[in-house]
């Protein structure tokens, strides 16, 4: 999962490459981001986040007491369900697409032809909303039976559709734009049907069954409403912050933008691949209500998940300018934009290890389908980041917001921890906290290291892009068998668990 989670970021990163090169930061381009924000922000809410909570539990529970040929039958009714509903909200979405495009983006309607345009963007693209939900329902179905690499690879699949779509078509169409929105539509049909052959080797059949009052549909969703809920506190988290550097010196927006998608790198290849990698055998534990092994596969992947993630977070911190610089030091992109941004990368970067926990712990508590409790957190550490921000942002600027986002995601992994404590109490803590410190030691003395090989001028220029390249990914190399190394010494379970399977691997 880790791999094609990889590969998607890699080619969605081309993708906003090729899109700057067509469109850059015009008033076109605007409309696109416009038009694609509800669609993708249901999608967000609904298809790939609250779905996967809600549905891969229930599942697993109807494969473990029900057989396969119920939980079947549930994945046909779910299937059904998702196509007339969803297909239902996409029809209004086309239907009241001017009203919507009135709602957020009101100043569009002082401009009659970028109005036009952002609604005829949005009618194309609403579609995608049903393509990618019977995609994560297909996600969901695959996982539950331990298959995880078609599904992740998926999103990069529709990265590539786009890419060749508006390299083909934007030159030689009137509104160049709509080839973008054609080729989101396109990926996420294709999303979906790449996912179709594995499914039917498996076992479903995607034909529709109308039992709407089947009792799995109705736990499903009883139980989507808080997790959708909780993808909203998020939203609301990166919407705030947005609002509050607003009122910063300009380029702050632009700092804590770049400086978050880079953050997002090891969240979504380690934090979000273990999460729904782990999600089914949990479940499968709840469901047999096998509460010690769940404590010991959730202790497990917690400590393997910082194993992997706290030099990665080390990494970006010691490695943070010439990493900036590399990356977006061109053009209009100077020395002090690369400051800027590798500030706000300092602060973001301490919040990694508790925001890839947090998400281990709370896909614990949707294995036995407590939806509710991460919610209520979640709440908790956004009035947390408001608080902060408000009081950091006058003394630090921008890098008081990224360290405010910090503090609210440390506060939220540690009342999750506790709670999953007082829900599980066979879980050993003296083991992850081992295994934690070892992890942070081997970490600090790579970072330092890292940092100390880097000490050059060169940073501070634009141009040798090809030196700087070869400069850094050779220290990060050597980091990184630094850190295996001094793990190995100390006797990392982790190490142990790692070169077993490469053992095994090899010996296959």
């Amino acid at each position: 999962m880790s791999i094609a989670t990889f590969i998607s970021r890699i080619l969605g990163y081309i993708k906003d490459m090729v899109l700057a090169k067509f469109f850059g930061a015009t008033g076109i381009a605007d409309t696109f981001f416009v038009a694609f924000r509800i669609p993708n922000l249901l999608r967000e809410l609904f298809a790939e986040g609250s779905m996967s909570s809600a549905f891969i539990p229930v599942l697993t529970e109807y494969q473990t007491k029900h057989g396969m040929r119920e939980a079947e039958r549930l994945v046909r009714i779910t299937f059904t369900f998702i196509l007339i509903f969803v297909g239902l909200i996409c029809l209004l979405g086309i239907i009241f697409a001017p009203t919507i495009v009135t709602a957020i983006a009101p100043g569009f309607r002082t401009m009659p032809e970028k109005f036009s345009l952002t609604v005829l963007l949005t009618r194309i693209m609403f579609p995608f909303l049903l393509f990618i939900s019977l995609a994560a329902l297909a996600m969901g179905a695959l996982n539950t039976k331990r298959i995880f690499f078609p599904s992740a690879l998926a999103p990069a699949l529709m990265n590539i559709v786009i890419i060749v779509i508006v390299l083909i078509f934007a030159a030689r169409i009137k509104q160049p734009i709509l080839a973008v929105a054609i080729g989101v539509a396109c990926g996420g049909l294709l999303q979906f049907i790449f996912q179709i052959p594995f499914l039917l080797k498996n076992g479903h059949q995607l034909l529709p069954e109308y039992n709407f009052g089947h009792p799995g549909l109705k736990k499903m969703s009883i139980l989507i409403l808080p997790a959708t809920m909780g993808m909203a506190v998020a939203q609301i988290n990166i919407f705030i912050s947005t609002i509050l550097a607003s009122y910063l010196p300009e380029g702050s927006i632009t700092y804590l933008y770049y400086s978050m998608r880079l953050i997002q790198f090891p969240i979504g290849i380690f934090g979000v691949a273990m999460g729904m990698a782990v999600l089914p055998t949990l479940s499968e534990h709840a469901a047999k209500r096998e509460y010690e092994k769940l404590s010991n596969d959730f202790s497990f992947a917690l400590r393997f998940l910082f194993f992997i993630t706290v030099p990665a977070m080390v990494g970006l911190i010691a490695l943070r300018e010439p990493i900036v610089n590399i990356l977006f030091q061109r053009g209009k992109f100077d020395y002090a934009a690369t400051v800027g941004t590798a500030q706000a990368l300092l602060f973001y970067s301490l919040g990694i290890w508790c925001i890839v926990g947090s998400r281990v712990i709370t896909v614990s508590f949707y294995s036995m389908q407590d939806t509710k409790t991460p919610v209520k957190i979640a709440v908790i550490a956004l009035a947390t980041n408001v608080i902060f921000s408000i009081i950091l942002m006058n003394p630090l600027k921008h890098s008081g917001l990224a360290l405010s986002n910090s503090i609210a995601a440390g506060l939220n992994f540690i009342l999750l921890f506790f709670f999953l404590k007082k829900k599980l109490k066979q879980i050993d803590t003296k083991k992850v906290f081992i295994a934690f410190s070892k992890t942070i030691l081997a970490s600090s003395v790579m970072g330092i290291i890292g940092g100390l090989l880097l000490r050059s001028n060169i940073w501070q220029i634009q141009g040798y892009t090809l030196d700087k390249v070869f400069y850094l990914s050779g220290t990060i190399a050597l980091c990184t068998c630094l850190y295996f190394f001094l793990s190995y010494i100390m006797k990392s379970e982790e190490v142990s668990y790692i070169l077993t399977m490469i053992r095994q691997r090899f010996g296959q």
